[in-house]
């Protein structure tokens, strides 16, 4: 896999192979949620029914979570983003060929991954101050408080960072791969890795949702 297609904007260095994948992830996921739910109604069609059965899902998976339903929201554009955007690099895409360079998932980029992790950190913590106020991560004045406090802010470091490289070293291992199999032989070869990683695709985008919602389960339980 060669480098990113890099360029400027103004003084402001981007990669524009990820850039654009991931404005097509974000407009696609965008557009469909926009048609599905256009036209509700109290007996659902095929596409609503499957539309309800995926907020389920997200409903579900956040069962045990205080107040589930409100998370709701980022949780489920989590997941649908970030699978869309692991799909961004595999076919069709890997046949169209620029002289700047291929297109390529936009999780394949760290900066991607590490601003959903901020974004993911930013969430929990908001929620975990507006639950327990002060208390999310203030244990008293003890020995024992003192040293859990210090424990929960690096927590707070490592979760995202964990979560950022997780994703993009899986998706990023899985473009080299395929990449690497197409310079080998670019028929019949990479077809069973291109499979393969559609599957990641997949478990990462539910990876890095389960991963938030024990983030967000974790701030707003009260402690007992």
């Amino acid at each position: 896999m060669e480098g990113h297609w890099s360029g400027y904007i103004g003084s402001l260095h981007v990669h524009w192979d990820t850039l654009i994948t991931m404005w097509a992830a974000m407009l696609f996921v965008i557009f469909a949620a926009f048609l599905i739910t256009r036209k509700l109604q109290i007996i659902p069609g095929k596409v609503q029914v499957v539309a309800e059965s995926i907020v389920s899902f997200f409903t579900g998976s956040l069962s045990g979570v205080k107040d589930a339903e409100k998370h709701v929201p980022l949780v489920g554009s989590l997941f649908l983003f970030i699978l869309f955007a692991n799909l961004m690099g595999q076919l069709p895409l890997r046949l169209i060929h620029l002289k700047q360079g291929e297109f390529a998932s936009p999780t394949n980029d760290i900066n991607m991954t590490a601003a959903m992790a901020v974004i993911v950190l930013i969430y929990y913590v908001f929620q975990g101050f507006k639950t327990k106020g002060i208390r999310a991560i203030w244990h008293g004045f003890s020995l024992d408080g003192i040293i859990i406090m210090f424990v929960d802010i690096l927590e707070m470091v490592t979760r995202p960072l964990s979560l950022s490289l997780r994703l993009f070293a899986n998706i990023f291992a899985g473009e080299i791969l395929i990449s690497a199999l197409l310079g080998i032989c670019a028929v019949g070869l990479p077809i069973p890795a291109i499979f393969f990683e559609l599957f990641v695709a997949f478990i990462q985008a539910f990876v890095f949702m389960m991963l938030s919602i024990a983030y967000i389960s974790t701030s707003v339980s009260e402690e007992h």
